[in-house]
């Protein structure tokens, strides 16, 4: 589905070093034993899914697209992104048929929030709000706002059955607030943490409002799941790897790169799983991302030339999901006829050569390039258990849990203070 071609990594990496430890770390995953092994749900998901939820997600989205002209998911950090990362991967960043689906919930913004609100005055709306526990402070203050909105608009009973929630199946704020309500209900397992919950509910119901073939989502997970959860030769360990040996080397930071906007946002999926997995204990990489060329224009002459703290890690589509021809001009004023009757495409893959060849042989940047055909449902369910799994075996190899944030919790109770949230008794 994507491979991995480290050729350009500079650096000479011993996989065999390393193959007793991930013998022990695969162990460890696969028997659900070792750090944070309480949140291990996700390794076998793809395989052991609730079918008959998954059913009832497909059901209730079609009634959505049947219903309403715009769906508001309400959530924050792995409770949105994984989502968001798919749905513009896959249907680009402009309207696409069907319903609009707007993200909210993932900020403080006084501006975004009442542009939103005021926006949705005029449309036909539903609501999914996501949180384990209903009362995440971002996620709640908007749901109480939109919540406030759709029943000014339609009338209580009404938004209650226009408002959808996943949440943890027993226990939390908005378990309770949902069973009080009658609001149709998803779960989201709790064994299974934010940042590894796309493949449920949590991802699943947006995507399928959106358009977007869950089953072959689900379909491309378990292809991953069943290529890697017994081959430490397969990539994902190669990946895990690789970035180990880096990050030892002394190397600081893992650039994220895509060559379409439209890829953004997994780039910001892999930052939190990745920032927040493995941030810990005063080690770790610091993710963070661009998107060429548009970032050459802007940190190019960094990356060529400045501190060597990074590497590069690129996912290259080859083949768009859509393409446009450059047309030619007699005139030929801005000299482009030389590339007239090319495609974009073949124009952004050459800007993707040249990038690479100047980063790595002038620049002395190592990089890793994931070489992706078609970034479609399939592959994109591929890529979500690869990166997850990849991601926990790299935490594993700093001797880190991956499934906890503790940091986190320290700007919270700050913030809780300054604003005089009451203690509880």
């Amino acid at each position: 589905m994507i491979r991995l071609n480290y050729d350009n990594v500079l650096t000479t990496i011993d996989f065999e070093k390393y193959r007793s430890k991930l013998e022990k770390i695969n162990e460890g995953i696969n028997q659900k034993k070792g750090a944070g092994n309480d949140y291990l749900g996700w390794a076998d998901w793809p395989l052991h899914y609730d079918k008959k939820e998954f059913n009832l997600i497909k059901e209730t989205a079609l009634m959505i697209r049947e219903t309403f002209d715009t769906l508001v998911v309400t959530g924050i950090g792995g409770s949105y992104l994984g989502a968001r990362a798919a749905i513009e991967a896959i249907n680009g960043l402009l309207p696409q048929k069907g319903p609009e689906i707007i993200f909210l919930g993932h900020t403080f913004s006084p501006t975004l929030t009442a542009q939103t609100l005021e926006y949705l005055k005029t449309k036909n709306f539903a609501i999914n709000v996501i949180s384990k526990s209903g009362t995440t402070t971002e996620t709640s203050i908007a749901f109480r706002l939109l919540k406030q909105l759709l029943i000014e608009k339609v009338g209580e009973a009404n938004a209650n059955k226009a408002i959808f929630a996943t949440t943890d199946a027993k226990t939390g704020a908005l378990r309770k607030l949902a069973t009080q309500n009658g609001y149709t209900t998803f779960t989201l397992p709790s064994d299974i943490g934010g940042r590894y919950s796309v493949l449920t509910a949590v991802g699943l119901l947006p995507l399928a409002v959106a358009g977007i073939d869950i089953d072959d989502l689900m379909a491309g997970a378990l292809k991953a799941r069943s290529e890697s959860v017994d081959n430490l030769d397969h990539d994902l360990y190669k990946y895990a790897v690789i970035r180990d040996t880096l990050y030892r080397q002394n190397y600081k930071s893992e650039l994220y790169v895509v060559y379409e906007p439209q890829y953004a946002m997994f780039n910001e999926w892999l930052k939190q799983l990745y920032g927040e997995s493995e941030g810990k204990e005063k080690k770790g990489l610091f993710p963070t991302s661009v998107t060429f060329s548009t970032d050459l224009h802007s940190l190019g002459q960094f990356i060529q030339d400045g501190s060597p703290i990074l590497f590069e890690t690129t996912l290259f589509v080859e083949n768009p999901n859509q393409d446009v021809v450059i047309p030619s001009e007699k005139e030929n004023l801005d000299e482009l006829n030389y590339l007239a009757g090319k495609n974009l495409a073949f124009v952004n893959k050459q800007a993707f050569k040249g990038t690479l060849a100047a980063h790595v042989e002038d620049g002395k940047v190592p990089n890793l390039v994931f070489e992706i055909a078609t970034l479609d449902a399939h592959t994109l369910g591929y890529m979500f258990y690869f990166f997850m799994r990849s991601c926990a075996v790299s935490a594993y190899l700093l001797d880190i849990n991956p499934f906890n944030q503790p940091g986190v919790e320290v700007y919270k109770k700050n913030m809780f203070a300054l604003l005089g949230k009451p203690s509880r008794k």
